[in-house]
């Protein structure tokens, strides 16, 4: 750098006024942690970005700093009075000495804001401050547009409300702008609007939303409109700014919020400029016979009355679905209040009008946010478009449910395993163990409730809080993403998108990868355990949880029927024994059918070995498979069951004992029946010779028969009961010391492991529970859908952008397998018996049942199959592809094999669904533009490109949405937070639908995309999650990204995620 050494001297020695700040310092170079010297004290004067040193205050300076490219490093130690100022350009650091703490912070705050940044971020604050005062203008101007009645009214005021049909926005209007005057002849102008709000009541203006950018011409066509939502606070009274900018450095400009918490403004940004205003009363506009408004945009200025005149903007309002003949508004007076009510009639799809389902649509959906588009179609008429996109609650509540199932389902195992009985020393330890360890795993889980329980605010959790503990079991930002297209000459449409983080245990980490690997480990070192426990096969485990649910379940059902067998006898009613005798047979049926397996048997050996005073050389291990087949081929013939040197034997064990107890039961039934035969036999013939005989004599047999039938019956349903109870007692402990053996093979990891599946399954259920919520409610005049429905099942396909590399392998791992785990669960629909639409989760881990509520009228709608109460199959497929930077880095330098694997299995689930759908649904029961030769080639297709192996092949996820939507299916879409990544598919998804399935003209592509991805609902989820309009991506990760996933100019950066 070139300076004037003679003027720089001169700088120095001005007067003191003369500095931005001065005062003594002591000062070194520093390399790494090391002093070069020890500090010395200066004399320092800041000027500008030049700082000057001095030996005293009337010396010269002896060495000037240029504090350009470098920062300062503040210590955040109370006592600390020292700063480093770092220098991009590797010359030694300079540290800085204080006096006191307060001295210090204020040279850190002087030197930071000394170089040509801090410049220019005032002359930012200074336009920032220039706009405010613009803004306050405004917003007095603004007051005289109000009716002074309503200003000086003491009492609260009366507003006309704009009536609209159950849950559609209260207000849509597009915009355009016509002869817009530029500040030099030359300029080619890149406009937006500003859409800002006067609240009558408060007579406040509030910047409310914003167009996207028009380029290069002065009568710029928006094509995103503006929409209130249901609930916004608009009447006819409302005033509506809209302020023109015309854009002069594209990629300093950022979208503008929406409408901002406390009223708080958003800072004005930079490169654009001001061309002018207007406002306009909501009422004329809703009232006007053109459904249409012509406004004078002017740019005010203090020298003249009313403004110079830069244009015009042209208002239409906008209504979805609009009937063909263009029907007019109605206006309807209500004299009682006084006040004018509008109504907008528009239809909307088949299935979503009408009242009956919103009140268990908004139990679930909250926070709608809607915006508004129009684009042109092939043959040039205009498509509207309104993109929503809502939270659900059922982010909390589900996790909230299963969590207190856990806690039930805990507990009740720690019962089991200390009902086990006495047990010899080592296996009594080992109890002692795994019960230690599971009261703490449990406990962690009434913490986590606890805490949940005390959430209040936002019905949704933020990608900046997936690492928190206390939200693990949370899903990350799930939202409903709706496009409802409205089309010249095609019916309207819905498309839904549950966006999602991706299922995985943030808190947990992925240092040792995710579920997949994990658990896949796990089992491996659980085969080689040696003399500590026995070891037995996921199927065997889950085959006891089987039982013990099973027995859980059927005892106190069967104990309930023979209780109402014996007041049958007791009154003495035919009818009504013969009932309770039929469901108690077949509950007891169930019952003993339960204890067939192998599995039973073996472990009451191994249980009988482990009791004090058996001592063996070997532990008890389960059979093989083809023992226990062996064995049933002569479970009728016990002593010809062979003995594996596997098994222990003891000669006091009689291994027939648990034949004759389990025979028992069915015996007693068997006494049950012929009695109760008997009984009726009797009540026949006697009723025939009491025909001819004195009433009040037959009266007095009667109730003498029915004391009669009660004690013949009773003592043989003790016995009954007796018999089940033994059962119950012995296959209780047999099970709970399987299931101790499988957490004592793995303490604690087993169940660290079973904590994170929990979390993982959690954060799963609560999208799939939202999904099909939605999917129901809008197919619910879709007899095709329905028949699937409960005929094959539900698919649901997600969509993964994870990458193959460093942790992102790990959620991803997580992922699989929690999406995997869903194929578990069973929906159910029910009829509400309560204004609590909210569904109910019963089971257990791996098998739970989800009860969804409809009102009555949306109930009677549906198949009889389902209101009979048939569980509904899901199917869930998972197709990933990286798209990012780190994806690159894997498919060059690491392993995509997991990537692979997963799409490949996923693959032939989905053609396993297909095959099952072709097998029992009619052909004409795909939705009606498609054929079964499409599903077959996109299929094929698929396959092809999952085998072709190609690095970002994002045809993959392109062609598996395709499906899914042709064969009824739920679509998801996930990354690391459901925010940046996620943000681009769903837009690319809902602009490829609109150019394939409804004729968006071609030329129009990519200006709709970057709209939806500049002013939609989507930069919107950015905000709700990070607090900025900004997407998080950099040039340089952007490079990495295919084509089509890469967001307009001015909309990424840096941001905290």
């Amino acid at each position: 750098m070139r300076f004037n050494a003679k003027d720089l001297a001169l700088l120095a020695k001005r007067p003191s006024g003369c500095f931005d700040k001065e005062g003594k310092l002591k000062i070194c170079r520093v390399v790494g942690d090391e002093k070069l010297i020890e500090p010395r004290e200066r004399w320092c004067r800041l000027k500008g970005n030049l700082l000057f040193l001095m030996k005293n205050k009337s010396s010269e300076a002896s060495e000037v700093v240029i504090l350009e490219r470098c920062w300062v490093v503040e210590f955040k130690s109370k006592t600390d009075v020292s700063i480093i100022l770092k220098f991009q350009s590797g010359e030694p650091d300079l540290y800085i000495e204080a006096a006191s703490k307060p001295d210090c912070e204020a040279w850190a705050v002087a030197l930071g804001e000394a170089n040509s940044e801090g410049l220019r971020n005032k002359i930012q604050q200074l336009r920032r401050l220039i706009m405010e005062i613009k803004e306050e203008r405004a917003s007095e101007e603004a007051r005289q547009f109000l009716p002074s009645s309503q200003v000086d009214s003491l009492g609260e005021p009366q507003f006309t409300s704009i009536q609209r049909i159950a849950n559609e926005p209260k207000l849509e209007f597009s915009l355009a702008c016509k002869g817009l005057v530029a500040a030099t002849r030359d300029r080619k102008l890149n406009t937006f609007i500003q859409v800002s709000v006067v609240h009558p009541a408060e007579h406040i203006l509030t910047r409310y939303s914003s167009t996207e950018i028009v380029e290069g011409t002065r009568d710029p066509l928006f094509l995103t409109g503006v929409t209130f939502p249901p609930e916004y606070p608009i009447y006819e009274e409302t005033k509506i700014k809209l302020t023109v900018y015309d854009v002069k450095d594209k990629s300093q400009d950022t979208v503008l919020t929406s409408v901002l918490p406390d009223h708080k403004e958003p800072r004005a940004d930079v490169g654009r400029s001001f061309l002018g205003c207007a406002t306009f009363r909501v009422g004329d506009l809703v009232k006007s016979k053109e459904q249409q408004l012509t406004l004078t945009l002017r740019f005010l200025s203090r020298t003249s009355d009313g403004g110079k005149t830069v244009g015009t903007i042209e208002v239409n309002l906008v209504k979805m679905g609009e009937f063909e003949d263009g029907e007019m508004d109605h206006i309807t007076t209500d004299a009682q209040d006084q006040k004018c009510a509008l109504v907008r009639e528009c239809t909307a799809p088949e299935g979503l009008s009408g009242k009956d389902n919103l009140p268990s649509l908004n139990a679930v959906l909250k926070n709608p946010i809607c915006k508004l588009y129009r684009f042109p179609t092939s043959d040039n008429k205009w498509m509207r478009i309104r993109e929503q996109m809502a939270e659900t609650t059922l982010s909390f509540h589900v996790p909230k449910e299963l969590i207190n199932l856990h806690i039930k389902e805990d507990m009740r195992r720690n019962q089991e395993l200390k009902d086990l009985g006495e047990l010899a020393p080592h296996w009594d330890n080992m109890r002692k163990s795994v019960i230690a360890h599971c009261d703490q795993m449990l406990s962690m889980y009434q913490d986590t409730l606890a805490e949940l329980g005390k959430h209040t605010g936002s019905s949704f959790k933020s990608s900046c809080s997936k690492g928190e503990k206390t939200l693990e079991f949370i899903p990350i930002n799930l939202h409903l993403q709706r496009m409802h297209v409205h089309s010249p000459r095609l019916k309207d449409a819905l498309y839904d998108v549950i966006t999602v983080g991706a299922p995985a245990a943030h808190f947990q980490g992925f240092k040792n990868g995710g579920l997949r690997k994990l658990l896949s480990k796990f089992e491996a070192e659980r085969r080689n355990t040696g003399y500590q426990c026995i070891y037995y096969s996921p199927e065997n485990t889950a085959k006891a949880k089987e039982v013990l649910s099973n027995i859980n379940h059927l005892q106190p059902l069967i104990s309930s029927h023979a209780d109402l067998l014996l007041n049958s006898a007791s009154q003495h009613s035919p009818d009504s024994l013969k009932n309770s005798l039929k469901m108690l047979s077949e509950k007891t049926e169930l019952f003993v059918h339960a204890f067939k397996d192998q599995l039973v048997r073996s472990a009451l050996l191994a249980l009988y070995t482990a009791r004090p005073g058996c001592v063996l050389k070997k532990p008890a291990v389960p059979r093989s498979s083809a023992e226990e087949s062996d064995d049933l081929k002569h479970q009728n013939h016990p002593s010809q069951i062979k003995r594996q040197d596997s098994i222990p034997h003891h000669s006091e064990y009689d291994e027939e004992e648990w034949d004759r107890v389990w025979a028992n039961v069915g015996k007693s039934l068997n006494c049950v029946i012929a009695m109760v035969d008997r009984l009726l036999e009797k009540d026949n013939s006697s009723k025939t010779k009491e025909g001819e005989s004195d009433p009040s004599a037959a009266d007095c047999k009667v109730l003498h028969a029915g004391g009669d039938w009660y004690e013949q019956l009773y003592p043989l349903v003790i016995t009954l009961k007796d018999c089940m109870g033994e059962v119950v007692t012995r296959a209780k402990q047999s099970m709970a010391f399987v299931l101790l053996q499988e957490l004592a093979c793995g303490l604690p990891q087993c169940l660290m492991l079973t904590l994170r599946r929990d979390i993982v399954f959690s954060q799963a259920l609560a999208g799939l529970v939202c999904g099909f919520i939605i999917k129901l409610h809008t197919s619910l005049h879709d007899q095709g859908f329905l028949q699937q429905l409960h005929t094959v099942g539900l698919l649901v396909q997600y969509e993964g952008l994870l990458s193959t590399y460093s942790e992102e392998a790990g959620m991803l791992e997580d992922m699989a397998v929690g999406i995997s785990d869903l194929q578990k669960v069973m929906f159910k629909v029910i009829e509400a018996k309560s204004e609590d639409f909210l569904p109910i989760i019963t089971g257990r881990r791996e098998h739970y049942v989800i009860e969804v509520q409809l009102p009555a009228k949306m109930f009677e709608l549906l198949p009889q199959e389902i209101k009979e109460g048939k569980l509904l199959r899901m199917y869930p497929v998972l197709f990933n592809v990286g798209i990012n930077e780190q994806q690159t880095l894997a498919e060059r330098f690491g392993d995509t094999t997991l990537q692979e694997n997963i799409n490949q299995e996923n693959l032939e689930l989905l053609k396993e669904y297909y095959n099952l759908f072709t097998e029992k649904m009619p052909p004409d029961c795909l939705p009606h533009f498609q054929e079964q030769n499409d599903l077959k080639g996109l299929l094929e297709n698929l396959h092809q490109n999952i085998q072709a192996k190609r690095r970002k092949n994002v045809e993959i996820m392109w062609l598996a949405a395709t499906i899914c939507r042709k064969l009824n299916g739920v679509r998801f879409t996930c990354c690391k937070s459901a925010k940046d990544r996620t943000s681009m598919s769903v837009t690319l998804e809902q602009c490829s639908i609109l150019r394939d399935e409804h004729q968006l003209h071609k030329d129009f592509f990519i200006r709709a995309l970057d709209c939806m991805r500049r002013e939609g609902c989507r930069i919107e989820n950015v905000l709700k999650n990070v607090k900025c309009r900004k997407y998080a991506f950099n040039m340089i990760q952007l490079m990495a990204f295919p084509k089509y996933y890469r967001p307009p100019e001015g909309t990424y950066g840096k941001a905290d995620t």
